[in-house]
């Protein structure tokens, strides 16, 4: 045991001491009294060894005296050892205090020192303190006994992840050593690392690469996990391959977990969620590391990506590593499952589209299915316009489904019952009827070519038993021979059969299509069918042309047959050797056939999405532009109903009010005149102190017997008359808005509008004239007994004279007099005044009724400016967003484009024959 563990375990003492003594109070006691008495021994040192002694017998006092007094080369360590025993009895103050006293140069006390300290502040709960100080101690003396371990066991117990993972890094660069490797593979595997930048770890993972190949690959793989889907994933990508791409790694080292997590990434990446510039500056990298380490059953993907990703962009990846790929990739073992990964490439583009709000269509949906139906052929029937192939599809389904050329792709396919579907990229609808079909394929009444395909079910033995399917297409033209939608059909197939016309069979222009052909689809099995031979006459003529056309045709496709048919002449041993023809065609189907097929349409599918781009673009502008239109529109149609609303009001009120005043003029004009005339009650034997009083009743009757008699009923065959016209012209209006409201449904292609007025004003109208003419309580007149000077005087003199009998011929002179000459001008106002009151009301408020009679279609009107100016403005930011950031739509099919060639060249792989996919 060295001096310093001695010192540390306060055991040395037992260097004073014989091997055989066993009481060392009395040995030092006694060494310490001879030393004192002769002066010559060290008695600091013995007093240093009598402190520990007292120590190991929790005798602090006196162990606390004796190191006191030491004044040797051991006062640093009883400075220490006195400081242990404050921290034993309890007085930590002091004990710390004396612990930061010491000064000394030797790395173990101050090591042993700080672990004091340590403990110390873990006892007082000063974590802080206590963090600091092992901080210090590590990074002053690492290599100090347990100091990292006990760092370590603080930093965890109180999560201080940071600090741990500083140690752990720092501890493994130091040291090598397998085990901090290892907890720093545990952190990440935690997810503890990923708050770090990732260019924290690359010099331990440098170093760990030179001490063990097996764990760098594992902390490389906890490292990249932690990272994935936090936002320093694309830091760490581009820092760990930075660094990768320097070290030694080889192909020929095992790498398979690395070469799995590559494989796993880079699918993660190209699969449509990030943006090219996202990624340009990471996959070449990703892609060069991992071919340099992919194993046996990664190197022919991650050859395939080279290759894929260098040819769509050119110079991003080394000529070296492009050459390295392409002499891997027919070297490599190909045990992927092609037909799962198309499968799953369709989907995710499909499932793609569909969040971006783009349909990808029912077509290419059926399409991928009819493909993976391994056991069904398809046979695709061509040939040029009046070669009788309708009449020969026909023949073999025995009916006559087919009556003329066709615009559209028809599959007719054997089944059970009979059921014909129309599969278009925008929707499924089934056909009713043959008619109903004819009608839609008929090419004289659908003159383009429809980009839809007509599947056709019926039952037909020779279609069931060979689980064959018959694809026809528009016969071949001469304005264009072969139309570009039917091209894409071409890699549908399985064989195809060319009909050709017996009377002159495979003409130059039937050559050029077969150029054509075998240009779009150079693997299609290729076979011909020359019908109308019924029309040859003499067999051996017959014969002869049969044996011309087969020598023709195979100096362009060897292997084809050439089979003689007649669509007229429907012999059991012609349907036989048809039958057996067919059954030849219907050879066993290749996976990695329909899997290059099931490619080639989603190539056709990306194609498809990029158009259907430009398409949305432009779709957005029409519809942004037609509805500023409708909006122009329909404000024309507010302001044209404003117009009508303001005439009509004008029109209706003026017909009103012209009622009104022929009413006011005739009570003018007649008033008076009954007023005049009870003058007829005067008599010359009248009482005339009362007269007064009976003429005021009399005036009062006869005024309002007229007006309930005479002008009220008159007043009400006006109004109903003015109602009449009322209601003319409010029809009028309704008519007009009906017209209105119809030239915007068929603009707008449904019932959106509809402009109802409120014919409820008529009733109310009408409600209320017979109100206001259904008689009338028309207030008592004071008409005879106003206090005009005249009246009065009348009155009085009445009231005198009355009483004389010879005074009656004078009063009735005058009463009579004054009855008959009076103009009753103000009397004759007032009651028209009264008795037209409400009627003027109701006029006043016939504006405000027409305005509710027309309230409906302006609310309707305005309801769909507003809607349409939404529109407007939402189509606009959705036509921004696509203009301003393309990227986000393109991006992701690029990248669907760059995994669909990376299956192409494995495919390519399978077969170890070099040829490129035909983009239609």
């Amino acid at each position: 045991m060295t001096v310093e563990n001695q010192l540390i375990k306060k055991t040395f003492y037992e260097t004073l001491m014989e091997a055989d003594e066993n009481n060392p109070v009395r040995v030092l006691g006694e060494a310490f009294l001879a030393g004192h008495k002769d002066g010559t021994a060290d008695i600091s040192t013995i007093r240093f060894a009598q402190g520990e002694v007292y120590f190991h017998n929790k005798d602090y006092e006196a162990a606390i005296f004796k190191w006191e007094n030491v004044h040797n080369d051991l006062e640093p360590w009883a400075k220490k050892n006195i400081a242990d025993c404050y921290y034993e009895i309890g007085q930590l103050s002091t004990a710390e205090e004396i612990y930061k006293s010491i000064n000394t140069e030797s790395s173990v006390l101050q090591s042993e020192v700080a672990l004091q300290l340590f403990s110390l502040y873990i006892d007082q709960g000063e974590l802080e303190k206590a963090d600091q100080v092992i901080k210090k101690a590590v990074s002053f003396n690492p290599e100090y006994p347990n100091v990292t371990d006990i760092a370590r066991a603080f930093y965890e117990k109180h999560k201080d992840w940071k600090s741990a993972i500083e140690l752990a890094v720092n501890e493994a660069i130091r040291t090598e050593s397998p085990q901090w490797f290892d907890i720093l593979k545990t952190y990440a595997e935690q997810g503890l690392t990923k708050t770090f930048e990732p260019h924290y770890f690359s010099k331990c993972l440098v170093t760990l690469y030179g001490v063990d190949q097996k764990r760098f690959e594992q902390m490389v793989q906890a490292l990249w996990n932690s990272y994935k889907n936090e936002h320093s994933y694309f830091s760490w990508l581009r820092e760990f391959n930075h660094l990768f791409f320097n070290l030694d790694a080889r192909r020929e080292q095992s790498w398979k977990e690395l070469s799995a997590l590559y494989l796993e990434t880079y699918f993660e990446l190209i699969d449509g969620k990030y943006l090219m510039k996202e990624l340009d500056g990471i996959i070449p990298n990703i892609l060069t590391n991992w071919l340099k380490i992919a194993d046996y059953s990664h190197a022919l993907f991650a050859s395939a990506a080279v290759l894929a990703w260098s040819e769509k962009f050119p110079s991003s990846i080394s000529p070296e590593v492009v050459n390295d790929a392409e002499h891997l990739i027919f070297h490599s073992r190909n045990e992927t499952d092609g037909l799962e990964y198309s499968l799953t490439l369709f989907d995710s583009i499909v499932k793609w589209a569909e969040a971006q709000h783009v349909d990808p269509g029912h077509r290419f949906r059926w399409i991928i299915r009819e493909l993976v139906d391994f056991q069904t052929h398809h046979l695709l029937v061509v040939g040029t316009s009046g070669n009788g192939k309708s009449a020969f599809i026909n023949s073999v389904l025995g009916e006559n489904i087919l009556t003329g050329p066709t615009s559209s792709v028809i599959a007719f396919k054997g089944d059970d019952e009979t059921e014909i579907r129309k599969i278009s990229d925008g929707e499924l609808t089934t056909f009713s009827s043959f008619h109903e079909f004819q009608e839609a394929v008929d090419r004289r009444l659908n003159k383009a070519f429809d980009n839809t395909i007509i599947e056709l079910s019926l039952p037909s033995p020779i279609l069931q038993e060979n689980r064959l399917v018959l694809v026809d297409t528009p016969g071949f033209s001469d304005c264009s021979p072969i139309e570009g939608e039917a091209l894409k059909y071409l890699h549908f197939a399985d064989s195809l059969l060319f009909v050709l016309d017996a009377n002159d069979p495979f003409t130059e222009k039937e050559q050029e299509i077969l150029m054509q052909i075998r240009k779009y689809a150079p693997n299609l099995s290729i076979h011909f069918l020359l019908n109308k031979i019924d029309e040859i006459y003499d067999e051996q003529e017959a014969a002869a042309i049969v044996e011309d056309t087969r020598s023709r045709v195979r100096t362009y496709v060897p292997e084809a047959r050439v089979f003689a048919y007649s669509s007229r002449l429907r012999s059991r041993k012609q349907q036989n050797d048809l039958a057996e023809f067919l059954k030849n065609l219907s050879r066993q189907i290749a996976e990695d056939d329909r899997i290059e097929k099931i490619l080639i349409s989603i190539r056709q599918l990306i194609s498809h999405l990029l158009d259907k781009r430009a398409e949305m673009e432009n779709s957005l502008t029409d519809s942004i532009k037609w509805n500023e239109e409708m909006v122009t529109k329909l404000n024309g149609a507010i302001h044209q109903l404003t117009d009508l609303k303001e005439e009509k009001a004008r029109i209706i009120t003026r017909t009103f009010h012209k009622v009104l005043e022929e009413v006011r003029s005739d009570l003018s004009e007649n008033i008076p005149k009954i007023l005049r005339e009870t003058s007829d009650m005067i008599q010359e034997d009248s009482d005339f102190r009362k007269i007064h009083l009976e003429l005021n009743n009399e005036m009062n009757r006869r005024v309002h017997a007229y007006v309930n008699d005479k002008v009220l009923p008159e007043l009400y065959r006006s109004l109903q008359e003015w109602i009449l016209t009322a209601n003319d012209e409010l029809n009028h209006c309704q008519s007009f808005l009906d017209e209105i409201s119809h030239g915007f449904n068929e603009m707008y292609g449904e019932e959106r509008l509809k402009l109802n007025c409120d014919f409820k004003v008529l009733d109310d109208w009408r409600r209320d004239a017979d109100r206001m003419t259904s008689g009338v309580q028309i207030e008592k007149v004071n008409i005879f007994l106003r206090r005009t000077p005249y009246q009065i005087l009348l009155k009085g003199a009445g009231k005198l004279f009355g009483a004389f009998q010879q005074n009656n011929a004078m009063l009735y002179n005058k009463y009579k007099q004054f009855v008959e000459n009076q103009d009753y001008l103000d009397v004759t106002e007032s009651i028209v005044n009264k008795l037209l009151l409400q009627f003027e009301l109701f006029e006043k408020s016939l504006e405000r009724d027409i305005s509710l009679f027309f309230r409906d279609p302006f609310a309707v009107l305005n309801q769909t400016v507003e809607e349409t100016k939404k529109e407007i403005n939402e189509k606009e930011e959705e036509l921004e967003k696509m203009r301003s950031n393309p990227e986000t739509y393109r991006d992701p099919l690029t990248l669907f484009e760059v995994k669909l060639r990376q299956y192409e060249w494995i495919t390519i792989s399978a077969k170890k024959e070099l040829f490129k996919y035909n983009e239609i």
